[in-house]
């Protein structure tokens, strides 16, 4: 799911250049200011770049020119639209000159690329048609392929992120007179006609009917009550010659009744199209000229998160005969989806691909047909319950992550195939290439036509340079990674190198959004995080998290009751305890890693929190234009006495580190925003001159010379919108973004770096995390190696393998991975290169001594020391069971617990109908629940038997089953696991 985040839209009043003539981008000019009061800041240049995660927002179209081969575009729901770099296989963003006065066109509803002159692109934005986004809708239109744009303002808003947005494209340019547009509009707005390449646009008077369909025309928020209204415009070519307007033309409402409609005499005059199919709306109409036939995929509703029946039909439009071609008829008791993604082979006419919408379990379908849609094959199908069968593998080691940390049971599957798949297309020049938009990413296969022969085909992210995460919260602590950061929709990372996508998610819990982020100051190694998730579906997990090695790894607390969304937290200085404010209950505190959680008083439900970072007793909070200051650890607070403070609109504020009560607040609405400082603890406050409003400050490495942080700002100075830079405490500042580097959606989170002076992290809603650095900064060279991993210890010794596991390294900048040595006389073999601190041996030799260990590695190629060896022996025989094996390992553990996990493979060639595990803890562990198997633990012995659905395996087939337990003074692994087959 994709949102605005709208407390921000009241933190800034912007006061940006207007985009209604050429918009070109480009840096700022402006002379240096005299002192804080100056009318204008000072510019520097900067270059800016994505923090790397690929992804991570749902892509509803993605299109092709169709003259042109390999110029591609994909547009956005949020975070602006993309063009297709086919040398580098990458994405070029093409809207970040859009600031904050015109932050809805990050919105994109539709995008046309011109067939005749291929260097013109348009672009249908506005992100909200309700209250919620200011500005009414615009037409772009560029003429250099995204490079410059131009704005033609519309007399109505435009929905990138309402429902229906899937729908489409509403925008369109005609084939054979590329002067003639259209584009069609929500909310009874009808069908709109450019005649001069999309400077000017008038309604088309005689189209019939603007759309009556809404989700909920009751909705009292005016979102569900949005009228996607008429929402596809598809173009017969051959109705006309070059020069000349097309004549006929085909057009999807959003109306149940009355769905396509067609105008013979080049839009003069329009008819519903008789005999066409009632009951749904026809989210795609695509139409193949050279068989004159047109396909609609219909859908019950908008989407792009529902639909639950739908139907697939046809056109014959010479002889006006339609015909329903269903892969699944909405009729049939398995109908539980409509259908989008709709898609013809330019290359081959008759051979068309469409999608269900939506069909979240267990995945979405792909249905496939080369003769014209009256035969379908589909990319999975069912064999025996719960099993599937695939016409596709996937490959995701470039965005590892999109597995999305789960492990789920058949008939689902990681990763998905995909979500919300409202775009799928076959490239018009290549039918081996197709892409398609989920929730998270755009998907891509490059082997199609192994689908029609039997074969399998690779399904790959196609989405580099893509980035289109909401960005909640980012810190960079002194130590470890040099960025963690707080995401909505998919979670958060913590990341070690900016330019590589990060290998996971936060797991142990895995928060929808993680809404807060923090770290002990003096102690970095431990972090905390608050975030969201659906709780019916998971009533035993916890809304806050902890780390104690700087976010590799985490595990979960406790939580009080009643708590549905996650807040902010706070972390102590030296991380002894934690405030945790969540969203909607009252702040409570904790001694420890949330064990348990005590009230804390004086602070108003809904008050947002943050710790001092020298002082470990010390908190503070903010809420009703009042400041809140705690000396006891977060037990109670008490207001100071300080005025003047916001007392409306979204408010942040931070402490500095190394200076006991020194805190910058930002934020705050119209009048009353800005920036504000205290020196004494929140007692006082003083407002900065010279910045008119603010949206967020943070702090990062002081200038060479300098002894006082450097300090960042989304805000107002000198009237211009921008980020900026100070480095003599507020005193002046200098803008370090330009008009190319705008960011519309910016400034939610917002941080410096405190080991790279100069280096500034900038969140987006939409755009992705966003890094820069002063043009001509070379950051400083990392020759710290990692600290020596800890000793490996050995568990699930089989006669063939064994699980090693150690404590994990630690290094500035972040380890990147280990290197799994075997001694071996002379030359020592390196048997593995994992990314995390256990490794899995396999295809050791019966009854034999084997010695092993550990090399850490970071992001700038520095070793470790070699840890301490292992020596073990493996087991004589079978490995240690009759044709199944048992492989322990530790997935998380904190203090006072742990969560394990032991996979049990069948090791022979025939089935097996059930298995049992045993081993013993070496240290007192007790089990406290157990899940995918049934557990007995008499003393330290366990033994664990099969549940009833997972106990056949086939030969070579495994599953795994998970526990969590407690432990006190060690937590050693078992130095046997043995399994049994039944």
């Amino acid at each position: 799911m994709r949102r605005r985040l709208f407390s921000m839209l009241a933190a800034v009043a912007v006061a940006c250049a207007s985009v209604g003539a050429a918009v070109t981008g480009g840096p700022a000019s402006a002379s240096a200011p005299e002192g804080a009061t100056a009318s204008a800041a000072a510019a520097e240049s900067y270059e800016w770049k994505n923090v790397r995660i690929d992804g991570g927002g749902f892509v509803p179209g993605i299109i092709f020119n169709q003259t042109e081969k390999n110029l591609i575009y994909a547009r956005t729901d949020i975070g602006g639209v993309y063009r297709w770099e086919q040398s580098g296989r990458s994405w070029t963003p093409l809207l970040d000159w859009v600031g904050w006065d015109k932050w809805g066109y990050n919105g994109v509803v539709s995008l046309a690329t011109d067939p005749v002159e291929t260097d013109r692109v348009y672009v249908a934005a506005g992100m909200y048609t309700n209250g919620w986004d200011p500005n009414n809708g615009a037409v772009l239109r560029s003429a250099d392929r995204g490079a410059t744009w131009q704005a033609t303002p519309l007399p109505f808003k435009l929905g990138g992120n309402m429902p229906g947005r899937g729908m489409g494209e509403r925008l369109a340019v005609d084939p054979n007179d590329n002067s003639v547009l259209y584009l069609g509009a929500p909310d009874g707005n009808g069908l709109w006609r450019s005649t001069d390449k999309g400077v000017t646009w008038a309604k088309v008077a005689s189209f019939p009917n603007p759309g009556n369909y809404a989700e909920d025309p009751a909705d009292p928020n005016g979102y569900l009550s949005h009228r996607p209204g008429v929402v596809w415009v598809t173009f017969d070519p051959t109705s006309a010659t070059a020069g000349n307007a097309t004549q006929k033309i085909y057009v999807g409402v959003a109306d149940k009744e009355n769905t396509v409609y067609s105008s013979a005499d080049g839009g003069a005059t329009w008819s519903r199209v008789p005999g066409q199919p009632t009951g749904y709306i026809a989210h795609k109409g695509v139409l193949d000229h050279v068989n004159h036939t047109l396909y609609i995929a219909t859908s019950d509703t908008g989407g792009p998160y529902n639909g639950g029946k739908g139907d697939v039909w046809k056109l014959d439009t010479t002889t006006g005969a339609w015909t329903r071609i269903s892969p699944i008829p909405s009729t049939s008791a398995d109908a539980y989806f409509g259908y989008s993604g709709l898609t013809v082979d330019r290359q081959d006419p008759g051979t068309l691909m469409v999608a269900t919408q939506i069909s979240w379990w267990p995945d979405v379908i792909f249905f496939r047909s080369t003769d014209s849609g009256a035969t379908w094959t589909r990319i999975w199908d069912f064999t025996s319950y719960p099993n599937r069968s695939f016409r596709y593998t996937m490959d995701i080691s470039s965005s590892p992550w999109l597995t999305f940390g789960s492990n789920p049971q058949p008939p689902e599957v990681t990763p998905k195939l995909g979500w919300m798949t409202e775009s799928l297309e076959i490239d018009p020049f290549d039918s081996n290439r197709m892409m398609y938009g989920t929730g998270a990413t755009i998907y891509g296969t490059e082997d199609l036509l192994k689908w029609d022969t039997g074969g399998q085909i690779t399904i790959k992210p196609m989405v580099r340079g893509l980035e289109e995460t909401a960005v909640l919260d980012l810190v960079s602590p002194p130590s470890g990674a040099p960025l963690v950061s707080a995401l909505g929709d998919i979670g958060g990372f913590r990341h070690t190198n900016l330019d590589a996508v990060p290998p996971m998610m936060f797991t142990s819990p895995t928060f929808t959004s993680t809404t807060s982020l923090d770290y002990a100051e003096s102690n970095p190694a431990v972090m905390v995080r608050a975030g969201n998730f659906t709780d019916s579906e998971r009533p035993g997990d916890s809304h806050v998290a902890f780390s104690t090695d700087g976010g590799a790894n985490w595990f979960q607390g406790t939580e009080p009751a009643g708590i549905n969304e996650g807040g902010t937290v706070a972390a102590a200085a030296d991380g002894s305890r934690f405030v945790w404010a969540p969203k909607g209950v009252g702040v409570h505190y904790s001694v420890g890693y949330g064990n348990s959680w005590t009230a804390s008083t004086g602070l108003p439900t809904g008050a947002v929190v943050e710790s001092d970072r020298v002082k470990p007793g010390t908190f503070y909070g903010f809420g009703g234009g009042k400041f809140y200051v705690s000396t006891n650890g977060g037990a109670s607070f008490a207001a100071t006495a300080a005025t003047g403070l916001p007392t409306e609109g979204d408010v942040k504020f931070k402490a500095v580190p190394g200076r006991a009560g020194d805190i910058w607040l930002a934020g705050g609405s119209g009048a009353t925003s800005g920036i504000w400082r205290s020196t004494d603890g929140g007692a006082s406050f003083a407002k900065l001159p010279g910045v008119t409003s603010a949206v967020n400050v943070g702090f990062g490495k002081a200038a060479p010379g300098k002894s006082y942080q450097a300090l960042y700002a989304v805000a107002t100075i000198g009237g211009v919108t921008g980020v900026f830079r100070s480095d003599d405490t507020g005193a002046t500042w200098v803008r370090i973004n330009d008009d190319e580097h705008r960011y519309g959606n910016m400034g939610e989170a917002l941080t410096g770096d405190p080991r790279v002076y100069g280096r500034v992290y900038l969140g987006t809603n939409g755009r992705g995390i966003l890094y820069a650095d002063r043009e001509g900064t070379v950051p400083p060279d990392d020759t710290v190696p990692p600290t020596r991993p800890g000793i490996p210890a050995a568990s699930a010794i089989t006669s063939t393998g064994a699980t090693l596991t150690w404590t994990a390294s630690t290094d500035a900048v972040g380890v990147t991975g280990y290197d799994v040595y075997r001694e071996a006389g002379a030359t020592d073999v390196k048997v593995g290169s994992p990314s995390s601190a256990s490794f899995a041996l396999t295809g050791l030799t019966p009854d034999t001594s084997y010695t092993f260990y550990v090399i850490a590695r970071d992001a700038a190629g520095n070793s470790s020391t070699a840890s301490s060896p292992v020596t073990f022996t493996t087991l004589a025989g079978s490995s240690g069971g009759d044709g199944c094996t048992a492989t322990y390992r530790v997935a998380n553990s904190w203090p006072g617990g742990f969560q394990g996990e032991v996979t049990v493979k069948n090791t022979g060639t025939s089935a097996i109908g059930g298995w049992t595990v045993k081993w013993s803890f070496p240290d007192g562990q007790k089990i406290t629940q157990l899940w995918s198997g049934v557990h007995t633990q008499t003393g330290a012995d366990v033994t664990v038997k099969n549940a009833n659905w997972n106990g056949a395996l086939a030969g070579g087939a495994s599953t795994v089953f998970g526990f969590g337990a407690t432990w006190t003074g060690a937590n050693g692994v078992p130095t046997a696991v043995t399994c049994a087959a039944s």
